[in-house]
């Protein structure tokens, strides 16, 4: 793509009236809008700010780039700005900054576009360039310099590549003799949240110190167009040292035993040289993979307690989505099926088999992946089995009706990593001849025998109590007020989603039903049941900018599982989310719940969502409770939700 696509002469500001870093912000988000980039300034500027917030994209040696990815953004831009008096950007080197590239990224943008803002970022550390854009007084010769620059850069990395391939093969033709002359040679990654700028500009930082000291290197980069230039293992063997330039997570087991550096991108830009000298002379720490998390010492940007829970947090979901929405889609064709062949028919079961099969996995697979985030690979099989206990009613000392569900998953999982990590320090100073063992018997056997403890003694019974207690008071309230009790139950439903009250309040329903004939119960559950992932169906809709592509694809499936009566296809929103997603859901449910007894509704069916309709006996009151809690929800759900971050 030519880069006057990108540089817009007519969002340009060669002269920036600015004097604060606030200031410069409003002013380059309002040109971006007179020239018709952004079409919402409100959603633009508060995920720049965001971006801010995270840490100053003011690089140093003058420069800032700001830069969101968002629905606000019609096309990708990028506005040149200059300030001749310069602002206090809180740069990082502590600079005034004079030159200002704001990257608008559209939230679909294609990999033209990804490349073409990836390689203009990277010719920023040209100090060539910035010399001439600060002289430039024209939109023109701004535009002038950077294809300049471009085509200069595009036969240099031409020629680079040519010298790689001629260097890679006299290392294959020369791989057994005695040649000991041969240049330093490491390797690196880099990556930044957004993978717009800061991903290449790191990239060009390296490579380029790296031939002023005479050091071959190799960089990959995971940037916003995926995994560029990947490192293969014989390259990792043959590097001296590994450079992690990267402010979120990359594929780290693979270097395991050597020297490796690891640092924020930002130093990747402004720190070359000392990164480069780290790794050739091998004075950064040795990475071991099976130590769980990466070495921290170096870095100066370690992540919060928080982040670090977040982050194992959505490798546990985003595991798990597949066998929610594929197991839950199933179910619900099943369910259609049973009213139009009847639940003998072999399809019927076949369906709904197969779905149910992929639901046991839900809470295992959770708490699996939770526990290989925290430990590693170690850490699975204690975290699936932790996780199958949490979904087996009986998997604990107390005999229980009841699992403990999701939440005693997420417990299995993070009780399952770090009990491998603990382990792995208490082993570590064990005799070098029994390394072999760890993985094969000390790791399996001690973790799974501490984790199946802690639940069966401990987790586990703790939910068979609470089960119990709920039981009980709910038999003691008994139906004097339907309109509370339906709201009681209703609400029960969205608090854990499968777990102790939600199993609770369906038993409760199923009892009355099977001892009564009486389905008002049931319309109370399932109404308070199915709001949950209809709530998430609509937040992800109609708040879109809220939410990850990944969530917005999981939210729509959700209209699906909804209506099936398939609470559970909110769990990986609820562990995710949990105050926002489980209060408002809860909240809407009640509502449900308790509309289904002020309107005498009555369900004689233990399950199937809306595809019973035709046998309540007030079918519009039956949906129109349905709608009108998923309805409350979604809103609370939407509105209450931060968006989500922006790099």
């Amino acid at each position: 793509m030519d880069l006057k696509q990108l540089l817009l002469k007519d969002a340009m500001i060669m002269d920036l009236k600015a004097d604060t870093k606030e200031e410069a912000i409003e002013e380059m988000v309002d040109k971006y809008y007179q020239v018709g980039v952004i079409n919402d300034k409100d959603l633009y500027k508060s995920d720049i700010l965001k971006r801010e917030a995270q840490t100053s994209t003011g690089i140093g040696d003058g420069i800032a780039m700001p830069h969101a990815r968002d629905k606000a953004v019609q096309r990708a831009t990028v506005l040149f700005a200059k300030s001749s008096k310069g602002i206090d950007y809180k740069s990082l080197d502590g600079q005034p900054a004079y030159l200002f590239f704001m990257i608008a990224a559209p939230d679909g943008a294609d990999n033209l576009h990804l490349q073409a803002l990836a390689a203009l970022s990277s010719l920023l550390i040209n100090p060539e360039l910035v010399a001439n854009l600060k002289k430039a007084t024209t939109a023109d010769e701004v535009q002038n310099l950077f294809n300049e620059a471009m085509k200069a850069k595009e036969a240099k990395d031409k020629a680079d590549e040519e010298k790689q391939k001629a260097k890679e093969a006299e290392i294959e033709a020369s791989a057994n003799s005695e040649n000991k002359d041969e240049k330093p040679y490491i390797v690196a990654v880099t990556a930044c949240p957004t993978g717009i700028a800061h991903t290449y500009m790191a990239e060009a930082a390296l490579k380029e110190q790296a031939e002023k000291m005479g050091v071959d290197i190799k960089v990959e980069t995971n940037g916003s167009e995926g995994v560029k230039h990947k490192l293969t293992a014989n390259e990792i063997n043959r590097a001296t040292g590994v450079i992690i330039a990267a402010d979120k997570k990359v594929d780290m087991p693979r270097f395991d035993g050597k020297h490796l550096v690891n640092r924020p991108v930002s130093d990747g830009i402004n720190k070359a040289e000392e990164l480069i000298n780290l790794a050739v002379e091998q004075k950064a720490p040795v990475f071991h993979s099976e130590g769980g998390a990466v070495e921290e010492e170096e870095s100066t940007e370690k992540r919060s307690l928080w982040s670090k829970i977040y982050a194992d947090l959505m490798n546990g979901i985003s595991n798990m989505l597949p066998f929610v929405v594929g197991g839950g889609i199933l179910m619900a064709i099943s369910f259609l099926l049973e009213n139009s062949v009847g639940a003998h028919s072999q399809w019927f079961l076949f369906f709904n088999n197969v779905g149910n099969y992929a639901f046991s996995f839900l809470i295992p697979v959770l708490a699996a992946y939770i526990a290989v985030s925290i430990g590693d690979r170690p850490a699975l099989l204690p975290g699936f089995v932790g996780g199958y206990m949490a979904s087996q009613a009986t998997a604990s000392v107390i005999s229980s009706k009841s699992p403990a569900g999701f939440i005693g998953g997420l417990l299995a999982g993070f009780i399952a990593g770090w009990t491998v990590v603990y382990l792995k320090k208490a082993l570590k100073n064990l005799p070098k001849s029994l390394d072999g063992l760890k993985p094969i018997l000390l790791y399996p056997v001690l973790s799974l025998l501490i984790v199946g403890a802690i639940m069966y003694f401990a987790v586990d019974p703790v939910f068979a109590v609470v089960n119990h207690g709920i039981t009980s008071f709910l038999e003691t309230m008994g139906t004097g007020n339907a309109v509370v009790l339906g709201a009681l139950l209703g609400g029960m439903m969205s608090i854990d989603m499968g777990g102790p009250f939600n199993k609770a309040a369906y038993t409760f329903a199923i009892g009355t039903f099977t001892a009564t004939q009486n389905g008002a119960l049931m319309a109370a559950v399932m109404v308070g049941g199915m709001i949950p992932p209809l709530a998430i169906a609509i937040a992800t809709t109609f708040w879109k900018n809220k939410f990850t592509e990944q969530e917005r694809q999981a939210g729509l499936s959700n209209y699906v599982l909804g209506i099936s009566f398939i609470t559970e296809g909110a769990i990986p929103f609820a562990a995710g989310d949990p105050l926002h997603v489980i209060v408002s859901s809860v909240i809407g449910s009640a509502i449900g719940g308790g509309l289904t007894q002020l309107w005498h509704v009555n369900v004689p069916a233990p399950h199937g969502g809306i595809f019973v309709t035709p046998l309540a006996n007030k079918p519009l009151m039956y949906l129109l409770a349905v709608i009108i809690g998923s309805i409350i929800s979604g809103v609370i759900y939407g509105i209450w939700k931060p968006a989500k971050k922006k790099a």
